[in-house]
């Protein structure tokens, strides 16, 4: 034998002992069918095995049996010549056919892979991950992941008893991703990533590119169905692309599915369930339709580990959380909103993501998709992982994971969580504990690319979807086009409105004269921007108090507070959005283990603040002048703004010429204020559209009512004036 000869045993040997001790990064290399000049050897790894024999592919004749090479578990047989084959092997107390993995080529095209590493693939979830496939008349699965730094990559799960050795993957080595073709899987089959890295065998991993999870706590990454669903929102979507949102009457009800109601359960000794998709659709479309809400807002349904995240610490970019149903199930629910003609958005996490083992973090034992730096990668306040989104490969998975839900899900828009701490690299950081950006400034370039890249991607793939921004500093043009300079958003939340207006509210009425600023404030800047006025899931929890308690006064003082507060924010600039269970005056702070306080609406103060938002959301969306020109001072002047002795506030809000002006006229004090004077526009009767202290809405049936006409008394500037009753603690709203 020649030394040629005996270094290629020897190579052979040195690999075969690496794949016995899964550490080889090759096997293909060793695996399948090896060509040689003297036919071919067929060479698997079943440990645990207790014979392996070759069938013909065709007839399932038997070629011979494979000999186990003195290692546990390595079987071989040579041939003269390659033939279509499969195994047949014999497990103690059960009998397995199967082709075998490693006579398949590589199943992940070069397009794929490239695109992949320059960060522009917009179909990961497509492409990447668990893909049930074809392949030369054999179905199965083609699993990919990408782990560059990783030394070997095996598929474990069930099929395989969780043996890291048995099905090792194949690497493309200029992308740093893992690829291989099991035959004969299928849909459910639950799987994770066994990961040799530099230092050892990691925790098992579950995929970054999942389509399905278990149920949690469980951790796995579960093989999906193709989501073939039969759409019926054709017409919903195509109104959704000729729409402007920024024009519209956009009324979001903010939600969590799992504490929105309970249902009951049919295990002993467990009162309560969580609802399924099924169940929110049945029990949550008409509800919300019947309050005017033109859309729900989800907070994340992103698979996540801890349910007291809320959804905000999310491991599954791509993946509806197990907890409420399949991705079926969630896709038939989106479907019954649009055709009940109900909107979706959902809340999105792109800044950071938990450290749990089994999820991103150091995912092949390096910082892959976070940043290395703790300055940099680690999040101080949430004990979370900051996404490197100036890597390529993290700004595509991130980027496709927005596609993923707009494209697959039919989702008409994306609030986009944590704006702020991605802008700003000394977010939340003290002197000294943050790294600058290449110029030496604080501002996060890397993911400032990364958000201008997702809202042009956005407007161009997706017509008619939106992207909102929760920003809460002073950043300049959030919601401008990129090509302006700003960040390209569609809107972006009113912060400071909502700090501003919910400290005012929560002075008592006497000292509101003295706060008066708080409530004009917002006006001088509320048409730089597309806003969205919010009151979210942030402000009722961690001793916040709900928003009914944050109001002050008596009972009564209380719920005509939150009627006025309604009335002044559906009167006010800005889209709206309302975090459930506001809506009927829920006393207590949300709890996310526990249903709203459905109770309540069998009192009438209750039922009348609940009937209050459905009419002024019905106002909202039939008055143009309320909703066209939000983001234009055309659609607003002041009447009054200056009377802080009684803290009363008047404006107009206008449409289209040919719309009539809506009057909106405030009073934050317990004090009737009767022949109060307020200009108008216009002579003639003036209607009164909303008295929010009527006794319908469980007020005390003061103030003017009907309609009031016109005298020809000059009065803020205009000939023509109104003498108003107004009402306590209430908003008047008319219309000529």
């Amino acid at each position: 034998m020649s030394n040629h000869d005996s270094r290629s045993d020897d190579q052979l040997k040195q690999g075969l002992d690496a794949l016995l001790r899964a550490e080889h990064g090759d096997p293909f290399a060793l695996l399948g069918p090896q060509i040689d000049e003297q036919g071919v050897v067929i060479r698997t790894f079943q440990p645990g095995a207790l014979q392996v024999e070759l069938i013909a592919a065709e007839t399932g004749e038997s070629l011979g049996l494979l000999e186990q090479d003195g290692h546990s578990g390595l079987f071989s047989l040579r041939l003269p010549a390659l033939l279509d084959y499969r195994y047949r092997i014999s497990w103690p107390g059960a009998l397995q056919e199967t082709e075998d993995p490693y006579a398949f080529a590589s199943q992940l095209g070069e397009l794929d892979i490239y695109l992949f590493s320059e960060g522009k693939h917009r179909d990961l979830g497509k492409s990447f991950g668990a893909q049930l496939i074809e392949v030369d008349a054999v179905q199965g699965v083609r699993f990919s992941v990408w782990a560059p730094n990783a030394r070997r990559v095996s598929v474990v799960g069930q099929f395989n008893s969780w043996d890291g050795r048995r099905h090792p993957m194949r690497l493309h080595p200029t992308a740093g991703v893992w690829e291989l073709f099991i035959p004969r899987l299928g849909p459910g089959e639950i799987y994770k990533y066994e990961i040799l890295g530099s230092h050892g065998v990691l925790p098992l991993r579950a995929d970054p590119l999942a389509l399905a999870t278990e149920l949690p706590p469980a951790t796995s990454s579960v093989v999906a169905e193709k989501l073939d669903f039969d759409w019926h929102d054709d017409a919903w979507m195509q109104q959704r692309t000729s729409a402007s949102a920024q024009s519209g009457a956009l009324s979001i009800y903010e939600l969590h599915a799992g504490s929105w109601r309970h249902g009951q359960s049919e295990q002993e000794g467990d009162a309560f369930q969580v609802l399924s998709w099924r169940e929110l659709g049945e029990q949550l479309i008409p509800y919300v339709l019947d309050l005017g809400f033109s859309h729900i807002e989800l907070l994340p349904i992103m698979e996540h580990p801890f349910g007291g995240s809320w959804g905000y610490q999310p491991l599954s970019q791509f993946a509806p959380t197990a907890r409420y149903g399949s991705p079926h199930d969630f896709a038939a629910f989106v479907d019954a909103c649009h055709q009940a003609g109900l909107g979706v958005i959902l809340d999105w996490v792109p800044a950071h993501f938990p450290n749990d083992e089994h999820g991103l973090a150091r995912f092949d034992g390096t910082a892959l998709y976070e940043y290395e730096h703790p300055f940099e990668g680690y999040h101080q306040d949430w004990n979370t992982c900051i996404f490197n989104l100036g890597r390529n490969e993290v700004h595509g998975f991130m980027l496709a994971s927005a596609l993923h839900w707009l494209r697959t899900y039919h989702i008409d828009g994306l609030r986009v969580d944590a704006v702020a701490s991605m802008l700003y690299r000394d977010y939340s950081r003290k002197a000294g504990e943050w790294i600058p950006n290449r110029h030496g400034g604080r501002e996060n370039l890397e993911a400032i690319d990364f958000l201008r890249h997702l809202n042009q991607v956005v407007a161009s793939e997706v017509p008619g979807a939106m992207v909102i921004a929760e920003e809460s500093t002073a950043w300049p043009g959030v919601s401008r086009p990129s090509h302006e300079g700003g960040l390209g958003f569609d809107f972006k939340w009113n912060m400071g409105w909502m700090h501003d207006s919910l400290s005012y509210m929560a002075e008592d009425p006497l000292h509101r004269q003295h706060h008066h600023h708080q409530l004009t404030f917002g006006l001088l800047y509320a048409f730089s921007e597309h806003f969205i006025l919010p009151i979210s899931h942030d402000e009722v929890v961690h001793g916040k108090r709900s928003l009914l308690d944050k109001m002050p006064g008596d009972h009564w003082q209380k719920l005509a507070n939150l009627r006025l507060y309604f009335s002044f924010m559906w009167t006010h600039p800005g889209k709206k959005l309302l975090f459930m269970g506001c809506e009927f005056g829920q006393w207590r702070e949300w709890n996310h283990d526990a249903e709203l306080d459905w109770y309540l609406m069998q009192y009438g103060e209750h039922q009348g603040l609940h009937g209050l938002l459905r009419d002024l959301n019905r106002l909202y969306r039939s008055e143009s002048a309320l909703h066209r020109f939000d983001d234009r001072e055309a659609g607003f002047e002041w009447l009054i703004g200056d009377d802080q002795a009684n803290s009363v506030f008047a404006w107009l809000r206008k449409g289209e010429a040919d719309a009539a002006p809506v009057l909106v006229v405030h009073n934050f004090t317990p004090t009737p204020r009767l022949g109060y004077r307020v200009g108008v526009p216009s002579s003639g009767d003036w209607q009164v559209l909303v008295n929010s202290d009527a006794q319908q809405y469980g007020g005390s049936a003061a103030g003017s009512v009907g309609a009031v006409a016109s005298e020809a008394v000059a009065s803020h500037g205009k000939v023509q004036s109104l003498l108003l009753d107004l009402p306590p603690l209430a908003t008047l709203i008319l219309r000529a």
